[in-house]
């Protein structure tokens, strides 16, 4: 399968997927995330495979949603979804379905980050089962479309993050569970191929069991629900406050122009 915007390779027991728009910084259209998807069916088909990794080219793990490239907007007209429940669909397909799909995907997935980890990103690397992340990763949380956030973080810290739109550190993601190890740049990659292959060693059937009772676990708890209501509210969102979420030209949600106007004033010393 010839694919544009990922690239897919497999590594002995490992599958990878790397996002590859890196003058973008991997930023996530819907071909790209058609592709990430078709990725995740060769892995899951594949017996060879037992762990799938998922990380970014160029130094960056995903810089969020492709709200206007070229690319991503002529793939979106091609696909033909029509005003009203097509387009809702395809939405939602785009922006839930696959993402719920992949935190189900039966084998063990690790997200390796480093660089920015911004809004979609943040969703890619949490419905994955671990996220390795090197010590300049940064991540923003917002309310997104597949709001795990609550359950990745807990609900005060969900809501500290997402009210003030801050990037944190890995460290600080680590703190608070999101992340599971924070490494030296130059060792990321290492020690994530290095842990995947342990975890290759385990027995597939065990793997999957596992998996399976903590994701029922999570689900006992009421994640899925939860999730699904929430992107209802999202929807909603963004059709009440279509024009106040994004920055002029478009290109930008507001809240993600905030957390980056606060990096530039805490790079020059100003106070935020």
């Amino acid at each position: 399968m010839t694919f544009q915007d990922i690239l897919y390779s497999t590594d002995g027991p490992l599958g990878v997927v790397t996002l590859n728009l890196p003058q973008y910084k991997n930023a996530q259209g819907y071909r790209m995330l058609d592709e990430v998807d078709a990725a995740f069916e060769l892995a899951g088909a594949d017996k060879n495979v037992r762990v799938l990794i998922v990380r970014g080219a160029g130094g960056n793990f995903s810089s969020g949603h492709d709200l206007g490239t070229p690319e991503g907007m002529e793939y979106r007209r091609n696909l033909g979804a029509a005003p009203g429940i097509e387009m809702y669909d395809q939405f939602r397909r785009y922006n839930f379905d696959l993402l719920l799909k992949w935190r189900n995907f039966e084998k063990p997935t690790i997200a390796m980050v480093e660089g920015y980890c911004i809004y979609a990103g943040w969703m890619l690397a949490a419905c994955c089962d671990i996220v390795f992340a090197a010590d300049n990763a940064q991540f923003l949380a917002g309310f997104v479309e597949y709001m795990s956030i609550p359950w990745d973080i807990g609900i005060r810290r969900a809501k500290e993050l997402c009210f003030e739109s801050r990037f944190i550190p890995a460290q600080e993601a680590a703190a608070y569970g999101f992340v599971n190890r924070v490494l030296r740049p130059a060792d990321l990659e290492r020690e994530t191929y290095a842990f995947a292959r342990r975890v290759a060693e385990n027995s597939p059937g065990a793997l999957r069991f596992a998996k399976i009772q903590m994701n029922k676990a999570q689900d006992a708890q009421g994640f899925s629900r939860a999730v699904d209501d929430s992107f209802g509210d999202y929807v909603a969102m963004m059709n009440v406050l279509a024009d106040e979420m994004r920055v002029e030209g478009g290109r930008r949600l507001t809240t993600v122009d905030l957390a980056v106007q606060g990096r530039k004033g805490e790079r020059f010393g100003q106070k935020r």
